[in-house]
Parts: C-alpha cells; structure tokens; sequence
C-alpha cells in the first residue's frame, strides 16, 4: 500500500489497528480526490475516530466518535481541532492522559487548558522520539 510507505512516524509508532485504518483510508481517499494534503486529512480523521494521540503515538480510544468540535463539525466547520487529543473525553480521562505525559500544574488546570497542555506535551514528545 502506497500510504504505509509515507506513514506519518507517530501512526509507525502505534498499534497496527490504527496504521491499518490510516493506510486503508488513505487509499481510498487517493482514488476519490487524488494524492495530497485532502487524502491525508481524510486518514487522520479517520484515525481520530477510533485512537487519541498520546505523546508520540496513538492509542485506541475507549469511546470511538469525534474527538473535537473540528471533527464533529466536518470540513468546513470554522473551529479549531485538538490535533489527536480526545477533547470531548472526560476531565477525569484527560488528567489521566496529562499524568501519563507529566504536565506539571495539570491539577488545577480547567478542561480546555489541559488539551492545550496535552497537545503541548504530545508534540514535545513527537519532536524527541524524530530527534529533533
């Protein structure tokens, strides 16, 4: 498959399940809108449905579904994606997630601030696992 050799280094670091679901719609996306940014949007989304980014790979969800106001809304919705963070978990799930990632001050922090801290965290932890 044309996508598992360009796979993203996060999805080559996570469970199969998801590189499955990565490559096998990224494919399918390549036939209906050509190679490209869209093809490769449309394979994330599709992952975030069913994993949550959590440092520098993705784990399976507990709940499958969209995982921000971004993916629920589609394409053309103007708000901004959590970029893999399960925003629409619990609070509880996300201090969970926060402690795995050792985000200092997590306990006083207010829903929305723990998946920007999140999302912080997981993109430190990506940059290092690529060394950079």
């Amino acid at each position: 498959m044309p996508a598992r050799k360009d796979m993203p280094s996060t999805l080559k670091r996570s469970p199969e399940k998801a590189q499955d679901t990565y490559a096998e719609t990224h494919d399918s996306a390549v036939e209906e809108y050509g190679e490209g940014e869209r093809a490769h949007r449309t394979a994330f989304s599709a992952v975030k449905h069913s994993f949550e980014k959590v440092g520098d790979h993705w784990e399976p969800k507990a709940e499958k579904g969209p995982s921000d106001a971004k993916a629920a809304g589609g394409r053309d919705t103007p708000a901004e994606t959590a970029g893999g963070v399960d925003a629409n978990a619990s609070k509880t799930h996300l201090l969970d997630v926060a402690k795995r990632l050792d985000v200092s001050g997590r306990s006083r922090m207010t829903k929305a601030e723990l998946v920007d801290a999140i999302q912080k965290a997981n993109a430190a932890s990506t940059r290092k696992a690529r060394g950079r």
